[in-house]
C-alpha cells in the first residue's frame, strides 16, 4: 500500500441507519488525511462500492437487513480487503470481531474519544501493513471462507466482556472453566467470574478443542487447570487444581479418562 503521507486515506462508511451515517460523517469531517469516498445504507451497496472505490478503511455497521456487516466480507475473499471497524449496538459480535487484532469495535453509543481512538488504531494498521494482508487474515479468523485450502483452523483467543460499567478483555488460555447462568455464560477467571451474553453451544465452537472441553451441557472446562477426577456417589467429579469441583456428564467420562490416560495432566 502507498504511504498515507503521501495521499489521503479513503473511507467508506456502511450503516443503513441514516442518523448513523450522518453521525460518523461530522466525526470524519476535517480531519485533514481522511476523506469520505461513500455513504452506504445497506450490505450490497457496501460490498460493490469497496470493489469499485478500494477504500483504506470502512465504518461497517453489523447488523443490516439482507446482508449483515460480516456477509459483506465473505464476498471479498477475491480481493484485498480495507482495514475494517465494526459499528454496531449488539455487543455479542464481539467474539468474531476481536479475533482480528488488525481492527477495532465501537459499541453504540461512543463518544468522540473512543472513535478517535479506533481511527488512530486504524492508521496506524495501515500505516504499517499491507491491506491483503490484513484481509486474508480478517476473513480466515473471522470464519469465512478459507482463502488457502492448507490453512490451520483458527480459534478463539479473547473474549470481550461488560463489568462495572467497564468494557474488559480475557484471554481465552485465562479462563477456568465456563458454566450456563440464565440466558448468559459466567467465565471462572483467577476467582472472579464475568458474565457473557452467547450460547454454550457458539462459545463451544470458538475455543480450541486441544484446549477446552465440555464436560457437562452447562459446563466447559480448561484442560490445563484439571487435576484429577473423583468419584462421587454415582458419578465422577472434575477437580481443578484450585480445588473446584465439577460434575462430569456420563457421555463425557470416557473421554475425559482417554485424556488423562494420555499423560493429560501435567
Amino acid at each position: 500500500m502507498t504511504s498515507t503521507q503521501s495521499r489521503k486515506i479513503k473511507v467508506i462508511v456502511v450503516d443503513d441507519e441514516p442518523p448513523a451515517r450522518r453521525n460518523l460523517r461530522a466525526l470524519l469531517a476535517g480531519i485533514p488525511d481522511i476523506e469520505l469516498v461513500k455513504e452506504c445504507g445497506n450490505g450490497r451497496d457496501a460490498v460493490s462500492s469497496i470493489r469499485a472505490l478500494e477504500p483504506d478503511m470502512v465504518f461497517l455497521d453489523v447488523q443490516m437487513p439482507e446482508m449483515d456487516g460480516f456477509e459483506v466480507l465473505e464476498q471479498l475473499t477475491d480481493q484485498p480487503v480495507p482495514v475494517i471497524i465494526f459499528v454496531t449496538a449488539y455487543d455479542q459480535y464481539a467474539l468474531k470481531a476481536f479475533e482480528v487484532s488488525a481492527l477495532d469495535y465501537l459499541l453504540k453509543p461512543f463518544d468522540d474519544a473512543r472513535f478517535h481512538k479506533a481511527l488512530t488504531q486504524a492508521r496506524r494498521q495501515i500505516e504499517q501493513q499491507d491491506s491483503s494482508e490484513l484481509g486474508r487474515k480478517l476473513l480466515t479468523l473471522m470464519g469465512a471462507r478459507e482463502i488457502r485450502p492448507d490453512a490451520s483452523p483458527r480459534y478463539l483467543t479473547r473474549l470481550m466482556v461488560k463489568t462495572a460499567g467497564r468494557v474488559i478483555f480475557i484471554r481465552a488460555e485465562e479462563i477456568d472453566w465456563v458454566e450456563a447462568y440464565d440466558n448468559y455464560l459466567r467465565l471462572h477467571v483467577g476467582g472472579k467470574a464475568h458474565l457473557l451474553r452467547q450460547t454454550m453451544n457458539e462459545l463451544e465452537a470458538a475455543l480450541n478443542p486441544e484446549q477446552f472441553a465440555r464436560i457437562h451441557r452447562s459446563t466447559i472446562v480448561n484442560l490445563d487447570r484439571v487435576k484429577e477426577l473423583q468419584p462421587h456417589f454415582n458419578e465422577q467429579r472434575v477437580v481443578l487444581k484450585d480445588g473446584t469441583e465439577l460434575k462430569l456428564s456420563r457421555t463425557r467420562r470416557e473421554w475425559l479418562e482417554q485424556w488423562l490416560g494420555r499423560g493429560g495432566l501435567s
